[in-house]
């Protein structure tokens, strides 16, 4: 088979470029370039495809003996994660960068280019598993599970991508790249959003989307408590920063509950107010037929690292492509309530297995009924 192994300049990927050659595939490296100037990019273990890690992904196709390409998705990457982002927030919504891009470039764009020309799956270094029967299954390395992230790709995707890290954990991961002579044996893991060089991501928000000032207020009364310079500033169940002129009378701690993008209005409560029994999904993506989802057991997760809660769905619309399983929305109960959940965050659905929990679908929460 002929593969296109997406190389991150990370261990991970590194390790699956090789294991794909060893399952005896034909394949070529490529690394993404997500910016014109690769200042915009953090570096080292704080970033991803940064000008450092394509150096990385180089050598560790040379060493291996596959060519090797850049690809440049920047003015995509611009549109659909950064102003994704922006937009999201603007909202008064809390998106994840990661998942987007994992969506919309590592897998379709990069997908698309790749089967264009003749490529016929792409391989990446996630940890999860494609079972015999094409199933998405959490990582035996629980701490380095990647299916939340994963579970934003469609039936179509899913059929051409290959998971080869997902049977492995990390340290065994790392020994064979050392056994390979492979240069980023060592090197540490990333972390962060890429695309703000400095961390500051209200300072990032501020200048991308602009001050718009509003109110704090009390979720039972409705006093204002302060002003704001704009609802990018919070995230539901922030604590600190509120800028509230003291503690509440009850002496208790305030969070923030609800954001109104829309009037401005920043709503702070109680601990207990955080608690989330409802959420209503759209942009949804059936990996199995929704009957069979709905006849459970079913438990779902809000947070790449977060842990799944047992839940009932109602199915409000079905997919509205058959191939891809993409389209439609549903309800989900809870048996155990999640706290701070907020729209904008990926709603991703299991089955729980033995041999390792199966990804149904996913889709993006639009609101908790909070």
């Amino acid at each position: 088979m002929r593969v296109l192994a997406a190389m991150s300049g990370g261990v991970d990927s590194s390790v699956a470029a090789a294991r794909a050659i060893a399952a005896g595939h034909d394949v070529t490296g490529v690394h993404l370039a997500l910016s014109k100037d690769p200042e915009t990019l953090r570096a080292g273990s704080r970033g991803c495809c940064s000008l450092e890690d394509s150096g990385d992904a180089r050598r560790v196709c040379d060493a291996l003996g596959i060519p090797f390409y850049v690809w440049d998705f920047s003015e995509r990457f611009r549109e659909e994660v950064i102003g994704d982002f922006t937009e999201s927030y603007a909202r008064g919504e809390t998106p994840n960068p990661c998942l987007r891009c994992n969506e919309r470039i590592k897998f379709q764009a990069l997908l698309e280019r790749a089967l264009a020309l003749g490529f016929d799956a792409v391989v990446t270094g996630h940890y999860a598993v494609l079972d015999e029967a094409g199933r998405l299954r959490r990582s035996s390395d629980e701490q380095k599970d990647q299916s939340y992230v994963l579970g934003v790709l469609d039936r179509e995707q899913m059929a051409k991508s290959l998971f080869l890290c997902g049977d492995t954990d990390k340290p065994q991961i790392r020994e064979e790249a050392r056994e390979l002579g492979l240069t980023t044996a060592n090197k540490p893991d990333s972390y962060d959003i890429c695309f703000i060089p400095d961390g500051n991501t209200q300072a990032f928000l501020g200048r991308s989307i602009g001050m718009r000032p509003g109110a704090v207020k009390d979720g039972v009364t409705g006093e204002e408590l302060a002003t704001h310079e704009g609802v990018h500033q919070f995230t539901i169940g922030q604590r600190k920063g509120l800028g509230l002129p003291g503690p509440a009378k009850d002496g208790q701690p305030r969070y923030v509950t609800g954001i109104d993008a829309e009037s401005g209005v920043v709503t702070v409560g109680r601990a207990e107010d955080l608690n989330i029994h409802t959420l209503e999904v759209d942009r949804a993506i059936w990996l199995e037929d929704p009957a069979v989802i709905a006849d459970g057991p079913l438990q779902v997760q809000v947070r790449a690292h977060g842990k799944a809660h047992p839940c009932r769905i109602e199915i409000l619309e079905g997919p509205t492509n058959s191939e891809t399983g993409r389209g439609g929305a549903f309800r989900l109960l809870l048996d155990v309530p999640f706290r701070g959940v907020a729209p904008g965050q990926a709603a991703v659905l299991y089955r729980p297995d033995a041999e390792g929990d199966i990804v149904l679908g996913s889709g993006t929460i639009r609101d908790t009924g909070a």
